[in-house]
C-alpha cells in the first residue's frame, strides 16, 4: 500500500474521530438545554449542576429542592429516552439500508414498527393493559416476530436476495399495520384505543424507569455489537458476493443482524412509540458526514439520531404547551423536506456525472 494511500486513509480517520468529538459535544450543549427549556425556565449552568450531583455525587447546590426535583425527575428521563431512541432508531436505518442495499430502507420498511406496534396493541387493548415489562416484551417479540416472518416470506435461505426482503417487509408491515388498526377501531374501551393511538405517533411523555433501563442496556449492547461488527456490514453492504470472497455466508450475517437489530427497535418502540423519519433520513446524513465505513458510520448517525430525536421532543412538549404534540408529527414534519433535498441533491449528482 502506497505512503498516499495510506496518508489518505489517516487523515479520513482522523476525521471521522473529530465529527465524532464534535457531536458528543454538541449532544451535551442540547441535553442541558433540552432539560433547562419547558414551563418553568431554568438555567442551562444550573441544570448541569443538578445533572453532575445526582451522577457523579456531587455536594447539594445553592438550587432549590423544586428545581431539582425538574431537572433530575422529570425532564432528564424524558431527553435521556430520546437520546437512546434516535440512536438506536437512526443505527436501525444505517444496518437495514446496508443490508437490503435500499437506501429507503427503515425500521417501517422491514415491518420492524409495525410488529412492534401490533404487539403493544394486542397487550393493551386484547389482554387489557400490563407493566412496562409487559408492554416491552410484547413489542419486543412482535418485532422479532415480523423480521422472522418477512424472512421466511423471502426466503432468504433459499440466496434469492435482498430485493425479496424489501417486498416481504413491505407486505408483512401492511398486513400488521391493518391489524393494529383493526384492534384499535374494534375496541370498546375508549381510553385505551386513544392512548395506543397516541403512542403510535410516538410520544415520550411517560417515560417509565423500566423502560428507559431496558431501552439503554438494549442500545449499548446492540450499539457496541454493532460497531465491533461493522467489517461485517461494509462486506454485506458491497454486495453478496464480496461478503463470500471474505469468508462470510451473506444469508446467516444478514439474518443475525436484523433480529439483533429488530430486538433493539421492539425494546426501543415499546418504550416511546412510533417515531418515523429518524432511520430512513439520519443514515444518509451520516454518511454524507463521515463516508461509507460503518464503523463510522454508526456512532455518528447514533449522536445524530439522539440529537434530532431530543429536538423533536423538545418542540413537540413547548410548541402549543401545556397541549403536547406526538413527536412522530415533528420528526414527520421535519424530516420530510430534508428527505426532498437529498434527493434533490442526489438527482443533481448523477446528472452532473
Amino acid at each position: 500500500m502506497s505512503e498516499v494511500v495510506v496518508a489518505s486513509i489517516r487523515r479520513g480517520r482522523r476525521h471521522d474521530a473529530a465529527m465524532t468529538v464534535g457531536l458528543v459535544l454538541l449532544a451535551v450543549a442540547t441535553i442541558l438545554v433540552a432539560v433547562a427549556i419547558g414551563p418553568v425556565a431554568i438555567d442551562p449552568a444550573t441544570v448541569l449542576g443538578v445533572l453532575t450531583r445526582h451522577l457523579v455525587g456531587a455536594a447539594p447546590g445553592p438550587w432549590p429542592d423544586s428545581v431539582d426535583q425538574i431537572v433530575w425527575i422529570t425532564r432528564a428521563p424524558r431527553v435521556a429516552m430520546g437520546l437512546v431512541a434516535g440512536a438506536v432508531l437512526a443505527v436501525a436505518g444505517v444496518m437495514l439500508q446496508a443490508l437490503v442495499r435500499n437506501a429507503l430502507a427503515d425500521p417501517y420498511l422491514l415491518g420492524l414498527n409495525s410488529g412492534a406496534s401490533t404487539g403493544v396493541a394486542l397487550v393493551v387493548l386484547v389482554i387489557g393493559g400490563g407493566g412496562a415489562l409487559l408492554v416491552a416484551g410484547a413489542a419486543l417479540a412482535g418485532a422479532i416476530g415480523a423480521v422472522v416472518l418477512v424472512v421466511l416470506l423471502a426466503g432468504v435461505a433459499n440466496r434469492r436476495g435482498p430485493l425479496r426482503l424489501v417486498l416481504a417487509g413491505l407486505a408483512v408491515g401492511y398486513a400488521l399495520n391493518a391489524t393494529t388498526s383493526f384492534l384499535v377501531f374494534s375496541s370498546d374501551a375508549p381510553e385505551a384505543a386513544r392512548s395506543v393511538l397516541f403512542w403510535l405517533l410516538g410520544s415520550l411523555a411517560s417515560v417509565q424507569p423500566v423502560a428507559l433501563l431496558a431501552a439503554a442496556v438494549s442500545a449499548t449492547i446492540g450499539l457496541s455489537a454493532l460497531i465491533v461488527l461493522a467489517p461485517w456490514t461494509d462486506a454485506l453492504a458491497s454486495g453478496d458476493d464480496s461478503a463470500r470472497s471474505v469468508g462470510i455466508d451473506p444469508e446467516r450475517a444478514r439474518i443475525g443482524l436484523m433480529v439483533g437489530v429488530s430486538a433493539m427497535v421492539g425494546v426501543t418502540v415499546a418504550a416511546v412509540g412510533g417515531v418515523g423519519f429518524i432511520g430512513l433520513v439520519i443514515p444518509h446524513l451520516a454518511r454524507r458526514l463521515v463516508g461509507g465505513r460503518h464503523r463510522a458510520v454508526i456512532p455518528v448517525a447514533a449522536l445524530l439520531g439522539g440529537i434530532v430525536l431530543v429536538v423533536a421532543d423538545t418542540i413537540a412538549r413547548t410548541a402549543f404547551a401545556p397541549q403536547e404534540i406526538p413527536v412522530g408529527v415533528i420528526t414527520g414534519i421535519l424530516g420530510a423536506p430534508f428527505l426532498l433535498v437529498l434527493l434533490r441533491q442526489g438527482q443533481g449528482a448523477r446528472s452532473e456525472t
